[in-house]
């Protein structure tokens, strides 16, 4: 049986209204969020995603999808989120066919709880076939409306029999109507870029017809549209290649290739040697310079410079002999190169504030107290729930700073919508992982990579949204580590579950107590005498009892480290060699010593 106007269930007593009214607040307060960050974007190939992704998330449903409707009034799944076959995501539905063409029909939400034995509505045996082998049972389907035109339908699906409950048709209608907008939005914007690049390939071909003068203005306009549009590299390079012909190169500060383009008038034989010869002329210069090449071809290097930093550099190879004109439209065009860059970097450096300012709040929050709405919707504008955020890793390299590898830190954040940040000095990242152990292996591969060194990386998994805790575990696991001698790992806390009485400062209490009961005879002799006892201990046990090597290690002779044996048998008792007694004094020296690494002699 399909559903139309699903009916609320009856309310209950002061408690559930209320509670009922707080989850109403919490859904309204996330549609806002959701249908606003859809403003935001541009284009269809943004906005599609974008919407399954926040229905997904608004409703909570198995799966979403998204089907638009085409020439012929079918429907063409589009987007979705959640795990469906490949089959599935090319699915079609012919027009007037299946919950979509009653949707379109009516104009209005409609749900069945059994998609299976539903009736009213005329079948597709194909698409029935698909939604069987994918176990979808239940289904909500909701018209995307701009004006009185259907364009589409946003289906909401789970894997058991359930009835959608009003509150909930209510809620992904809503979203619905916003999603409508955008998309919308972004079609006409699509439409409209096209539009202008029509007029700019239009106007690039009676821009070859004029002088030298006149096609150099032309490609500062052209440029100075690049800046005003949000270009990017190809933009610039395209745009040469429109006026000057040849192969333009662009590469950036790590000398990599961010765009190249070619007219086909020159050979796009490479000369690196030749090109890294001229680049170094023209950052001592500051202009554009050329050579020929083996292949007879004329390359005209620029570098891209912006206050002293070096942002990469721009190359045009091709047969004619560079005009000045064509030098001064090189050389702007990598003025506007580095603007670009700059403009880049800009907003990428704000967005990675936003996100350790984010991540500094979490980390800095009570764990009993709720998080503020504010800084939730500010986390998920950004793709991040604060509540799913369940393991903090934090790394640490000597060969390159915190800042460092925060940097190579917040490019993975992004891909596992989370937060990095620099946390008291520590590069530090809140993250959601199934299996934290998988998680930091593959973290400390891809810094292990990108830095070209080794690093640490200790991931612990977050308790009682105790954040603050987990970063010091992680950082004082860390420590350990490296007391250890470990120069190049990914590990949990949990792998170093031994030591934990070092780096767990909630332990403090049991390790000074084991301690003591171990070696409180030796600390106290040595606090007294201004003796080394613990050392000769930890230098015996270091080399298997060997009195030759271990008198070596402590630089006397062996008739002194006899004499202080003897002392430690006064003191602790002729069975501290035995099995049993010489492992646990051995640990406790051990966690003694790791404590004073970690925390200093005091």
């Amino acid at each position: 049986m399909a559903h139309s106007d699903p009916e609320l269930a009856g309310e209950g007593g002061q408690g559930e209204l209320a509670a009922y009214r707080l989850r109403r607040e919490r859904e309204l307060s996330s549609l806002y969020a959701t249908a606003r960050s859809l403003t935001v974007l541009g284009e269809v190939d943004e906005v599609l995603p974008s919407i399954v992704r926040a229905a997904h998330e608004l409703i909570g449903s198995d799966f979403v999808y998204l089907s638009l409707r085409d020439a012929s009034g079918a429907l063409a799944l589009s987007a979705s989120a959640g795990t469906i076959s490949s089959e599935f995501s090319s699915a079609r539905m012919p027009a007037g066919a299946g919950l979509g063409g009653w949707v379109i029909e009516s104009r209005a939400p409609v749900w069945v709880s059994d998609y299976r034995h539903a009736d009213g509505f005329h079948r597709d045996p194909v698409f029935d076939r698909l939604v069987s082998d994918e176990g979808l049972v239940a289904l909500l389907g909701v018209p995307l409306l701009v004006g009185d035109r259907v364009i589409g339908v946003l289906f909401a699906a789970d894997r058991t029999e359930r009835p959608f409950e009003k509150d909930e048709v209510a809620l992904l209608s809503a979203f619905a109507d916003h999603a409508a907008i955008a998309l919308n939005n972004a079609r006409l914007y699509d439409e409209s870029r096209v539009a202008l690049q029509r007029l700019q390939d239009a106007y690039r071909v009676i821009e070859d017809q004029v002088t030298t003068m006149e096609r150099a203005a032309a490609v500062h306009e052209a440029l100075t549209h690049v800046v005003l549009t949000g270009g990017g590299p190809d933009d610039i390079a395209q745009s040469l290649v429109d006026h000057l012909e040849g192969v333009v190169t662009i590469r950036d500060r790590d000398d990599e290739i961010v765009a190249t383009r070619s007219s086909g008038a020159a050979s796009a034989g490479e000369d690196p040697h030749l090109e890294q010869e001229l680049l170094a002329q023209a950052r001592r210069t500051g202009r554009c310079v050329h050579g020929e090449g083996a292949d007879g071809t004329v390359l005209s290097v620029a570098a891209i410079q912006a206050g002293g930093s070096h942002l990469g550099s721009l190359s045009l190879r091709r047969r004619a002999v560079t005009e000045s004109a064509d030098v001064r439209m090189l050389e702007r065009s990598a003025q506007i190169t580095g603007l670009l860059a700059l403009l880049r970097d800009a907003r990428v450096e704000a967005e990675e504030r936003v996100r350790g300012e984010l991540l500094m709040e979490l980390l800095s929050h009570p764990p009993l107290q709720p998080v503020h709405p504010a800084l939730r919707d500010r986390a998920l504008a950004r793709g991040v729930d604060v509540d799913r955020l369940d393991v903090l890793v934090t790394a640490d390299c000597p060969d390159r700073s915190a800042a460092d590898i925060v940097r190579e830190l917040h490019g993975a954040s992004a891909e596992l919508s989370g937060l990095a940040g620099e946390y008291l000095g520590r590069a530090t990242m809140l993250l959601r992982a199934d299996d934290a152990e998988a998680a930091v292996r593959t973290l400390h591969q891809r810094l292990r990579r990108r830095l070209g060194t080794p690093v640490l990386v200790v991931a612990d998994r977050i308790t009682g949204h105790d954040r603050a805790h987990s970063f010091t575990l992680a950082v004082r696991c860390l420590d350990v580590m490296r007391s250890l001698g470990e120069t190049d790992r990914g590990a949990t806390t949990r792998r170093y579950a031994m030591y934990g009485l070092v780096f767990d400062l909630r332990r403090a209490q049991e390790l000074e107590g084991f301690v003591t009961d171990s070696l409180g005879p030796l600390l106290d002799y040595d606090r007294r005498r201004s003796t080394d006892l613990v050392s000769t201990v930890a230098a015996y046990f270091a080399h298997s009892g060997n009195l030759g090597r271990a008198a070596h290690a402590l630089h006397v002779h062996p008739n002194t480290l006899l004499k202080r044996l003897d002392r430690i048998t006064a003191l602790l008792g002729t069975g501290w060699r035995s099995a049993d007694s010489a492992l646990r004094l051995h640990l406790a020296v051990r966690l003694h010593q790791l404590r004073a690494l970690l925390d200093g002699p005091g």
